[in-house]
């Protein structure tokens, strides 16, 4: 049996930081996994200008509220959740995903946790565990499932390879260079043709 495992982010909604950055002018912001394969790295710089700017976890939230699907996003997942399930597999926040996720019917979504302190300044952030989008697939196919997997950065690639079938949607130009072996998919449409001759 096959479950379907997808990036968030660039696949199904806008990038976050990138429409953080436009809202706010902060330019630093626009930097995002699709750029960046260190995600440590990209977050303690983020926390960093987030500081230095005087930018709490509620300005970010303010934005957020703002985005919407990508267009044909939520016809896409009602047809994936129609022949088979889907997870959610992403390096976004629950502080972050929840306007989100409603808009996408809520779909299963496993990510991570922002610590604040008393002022909502953003301090940390915990992941749920080291490497988790390939974790998630490991465990999942420990249960005896074929795990298709999809997502457009660096973070995706070690969940794109220990999935049984990965795929790049709509990745950066970069991403595409340096892991040729994953097939580039750029249309739901497309998506659907691949997942038609899996699934049936």
């Amino acid at each position: 049996m096959y479950i379907l495992c997808s990036d968030l982010e660039g696949v199904f909604v806008p990038e976050v930081w990138i429409n953080v950055a436009d809202k706010t002018g902060i330019n630093e912001l626009r930097r995002t996994t699709r750029d960046e394969p260190d995600y440590n790295l990209l977050m303690r710089s983020r926390m960093k200008i987030l500081d230095h700017h005087g930018l709490k976890l509620n300005d970010i939230q303010n934005v957020i509220a703002q985005i919407r699907p990508l267009p044909g996003a939520n016809e896409f997942i009602e047809w994936v959740k129609e022949r088979t399930q889907l997870i959610v597999v992403s390096d976004t926040f629950i502080q972050f995903a929840d306007p989100l996720m409603k808009q996408l019917g809520r779909p299963t979504l496993f990510c991570h946790t922002l610590v604040m302190d008393e002022t909502n300044r953003i301090i940390d952030y915990k992941l749920r565990q080291p490497d988790p989008k390939r974790k998630t697939v490991e465990a999942l196919q420990g249960l005896t499932y074929q795990v298709i997997a999809m997502g457009d950065s660096y973070n995706d690639i070690s969940m794109l390879k220990q999935a049984d079938v990965g795929i790049l949607f709509r990745p950066p130009q970069n991403v595409v260079d340096d892991y040729p072996e994953f097939p580039v998919v750029t249309e739901y449409d497309e998506l659907k043709t691949i997942l038609k001759r899996i699934l049936l």
